[in-house]
């Protein structure tokens, strides 16, 4: 595989750098998907009659589950051993480590003591339209992921193969092979994923409770369930593993999935 043969991606992963402080692609991109996604809500809410006062907290505890969840999530799953060794290290987000597993088991939780806190938010209906926004959110955090060179792809001879820069610090220090762009991958089958759901929520298409969250959990972690195939190992101990780190956190999720679809239909 000749690397000059391949589309090379440059992209600097910063925007702006003032001293020690940087503006990152990923950080943008991430703080757009909520952005886009508290537009989303505001046109659910509004549609279906809800106070928007209501959203405004939502959104408080949507953002904090995301990224403790994320944070505890590669904190645990990915590197349980240094950082059981280095506790005081595990806050330190802006050194980079966020796994979405973790990310939407801390959205999970938010969204529960969120509504045990306002007794009128029916949690279900929640999870059934907050899917629709969190689809595209993911879909921007992947292309983020992009943007910084991360969680790149396993060697590959395809036509759309793609070499990146590799970073140390803020210097290039080399480049890969051309490999998977698994980052595009998800992107694209989240973004569908997001479409799909607002057109089901725009005509009305599901009307049984959990139906939404259901197909969202199945689609969203069985296309991460099979683009992991193209992504190489995340952590060292994931080459003695049958199957990725990833695949194996999907597989609960995508049973979670299938038991709110086949639920939803035992109620109509």
């Amino acid at each position: 595989m000749d690397p000059s043969s391949y589309f090379h991606w440059t992209g600097n992963p910063e925007i702006l750098r003032i001293g020690s402080f940087a503006i990152r692609w990923y950080g943008v991109l991430f703080a757009l998907g909520f952005i886009v996604g508290y537009q989303i809500m505001l046109y659910i809410f509004k549609r279906e009659n809800k106070p928007i006062k209501e959203l405004e907290g939502l959104v408080f505890y949507v953002i904090i589950g995301t990224v403790v969840g994320a944070r505890l999530g590669h904190c645990f799953f990915y590197e349980p051993e240094y950082y059981l060794r280095n506790p005081l290290e595990i806050p330190m987000v802006w050194h980079g480590g966020l796994a979405s597993h973790g990310g939407a088991i801390g959205v999970l939780l938010a969204l529960w003591l969120y509504t045990r806190r306002h007794k009128k938010m029916n949690l279900m209906w929640l999870l059934d339209r907050i899917v629709v926004p969190t689809a595209l959110a993911a879909s921007f955090i992947r292309i983020g992921n992009f943007f910084n060179h991360e969680i790149i792809g396993k060697p590959t001879s395809v036509p759309w193969a793609i070499v990146f820069n590799i970073f140390h610090g803020r210097e290039v220090v080399g480049i890969t092979p051309p490999v998977h762009p698994s980052q595009l991958y998800e992107a694209i089958a989240y973004l569908l994923i997001f479409i799909l759901l607002f057109i089901f929520y725009k005509k009305n298409i599901f009307q049984s409770s959990g139906k939404p969250f259901g197909l969202f959990f199945l689609l969203v972690f069985t296309a991460r369930f099979f683009i992991e195939f193209t992504k190489a190992p995340q952590a060292d101990f994931e080459k003695y593993l049958p199957f990725s780190m990833g695949q194996l956190l999907s597989i609960p999720f995508i049973i979670a999935g299938l038991y709110f679809l086949l639920r939803s239909k035992k109620s109509t």
